[in-house]
């Protein structure tokens, strides 16, 4: 008999999970620069976010997998985030606001990758659900760019730090309200062999090397997205409400993804998502300026996140058969971690000399990964997906 899904807890998770990334992407930068801080330092302060994410989730995939704690791992690292952040409502200065987000990323990074895996468990035999409840982070982020890009219009930008602190709350409590199906995963070889044997194969390597390539092509963006359009002239309202459409195109791509893994390869879907994104960053550095090119850049993030993202996810269960925890801690890592800390601290110099030559980069990276993936990357397969095929396709229960 199947076991119920907790599709509204599992879902209330990641729309605050993501509401609160959807408050920090567009807005933390703007917060720094009002405070005074140069695109150096902005780029410096984003990057640690991204760095703790190299070695955060490591540390607790591996404790979740060895010692079977998901579930407090998950509920500790929310609420110690929480308290970690609580720091910026005592000071400002750079080495002071860096501390504070090094602890406070630290936790944070501990949370998604382990939730991913918790989710997961809950799938059994219906990994392809996995969009349809991850599309309520994607919601989640949509309405919180929204509602504090219009906030912000009208009122002071230190309000962030209070928007900041309440969705840490959120997402503790969340956590309270869902625990791990240990019957959920398989519990196969986890020793030390057999997860050096997964990682020695050249499609594994490809897809760290394709993943870094993904979220370092995303440093200008994440970083200075926002900046970039209040030089253009765009409102705060205007620049939210750009960052939603991107999501927006996320979400309905999620809600129709089981689709395309029933229909696609992996390795099919991971290359047309890499060229696209290629694509994206071209439109952003050449045509900023035009509004209509801009939305039709911005409607491109369903490929550069939402399909690249979802087939990550089940290449990853796919190949970490029994480390579930820590393929999706080396990831999260690799990808939105070193990937990530690389390209927001690669923007952060490249800014000053041009914006437009930032995104050249970031396409050109992107393309890169393209390559890689055509090349090298093999989609991977598991006994049991022939016996779910039918399952994933369909719905919600």
């Amino acid at each position: 008999m199947t076991q119920q899904l907790p599709y509204w807890r599992l879902s209330a998770f990641y729309f605050f999970y993501f509401g609160l990334l959807g408050t920090w992407l567009p807005y933390w930068s703007l917060y720094l620069k009002s405070l005074g801080y140069s695109s150096g330092e902005i780029g410096i302060l984003s990057a640690l976010v991204m760095v703790t994410k190299v070695i955060a989730p490591n540390i607790w995939g591996y404790l979740a997998d060895r010692y079977d704690c998901r579930t407090r791992i998950i509920r500790l690292g929310s609420l110690m985030a929480i308290l970690a952040f609580a720091g910026v409502f005592w000071r400002q200065d750079f080495y002071w606001l860096a501390a504070v987000v090094v602890g406070y990323s630290f936790f944070w990074n501990a949370v998604l990758s382990q939730f991913d895996v918790l989710t997961l468990s809950h799938l059994s035999g219906r990994y392809a659900r996995y969009s349809l409840i991850r599309v309520w982070g994607s919601i989640g982020f949509i309405v919180a760019v929204l509602a504090v890009g219009a906030w912000l219009d009208y009122h002071p930008i230190a309000h962030l730090l209070l928007i900041i602190t309440g969705l840490l709350t959120a997402i503790w409590l969340g956590s309270l309200l869902v625990a791990e199906n240990p019957q959920g995963l398989s519990r196969g070889d986890r020793s030390p062999g057999s997860l050096r044997r997964i990682l020695s194969k050249p499609a594994v390597l490809a897809f760290f090397a394709i993943s870094f390539l993904l979220q370092f092509s995303h440093g200008p963006y994440y970083t200075f997205f926002s900046i970039y359009l209040e030089g253009e002239g765009y409102s705060t309202t205007a620049t939210g409400m750009l960052w939603s459409l991107g999501v927006l195109a996320e979400v309905l791509l999620f809600m129709g993804m089981h689709r395309l893994l029933a229909r696609f390869s992996l390795r099919h879907i991971l290359i047309a998502s890499l060229a696209l994104t290629a694509l994206r960053w071209w439109m952003i550095a050449e045509f900023a300026a035009s509004t209509a090119l801009l939305i039709v850049a911005q409607c491109l993030h369903a490929a550069s996140f939402g399909s690249a993202h979802a087939a990550a996810v089940e290449t990853i269960r796919r190949f970490f058969t029994a480390h579930h925890g820590q393929g999706m801690a080396l990831y999260s890592g690799l990808s939105f971690g070193a990937g990530g800390a690389m390209g927001a601290l690669f923007s952060g110099y490249a800014w000053d000399i041009s914006a437009r030559y930032s995104f050249w980069v970031a396409a050109a990276a992107a393309a890169l990964a393209a390559w890689l993936a055509w090349r090298y990357f093999e989609t991977p397969t598991t006994s049991a997906d022939a016996n779910h095929r039918s399952a994933q396709t369909a719905g919600v229960d």
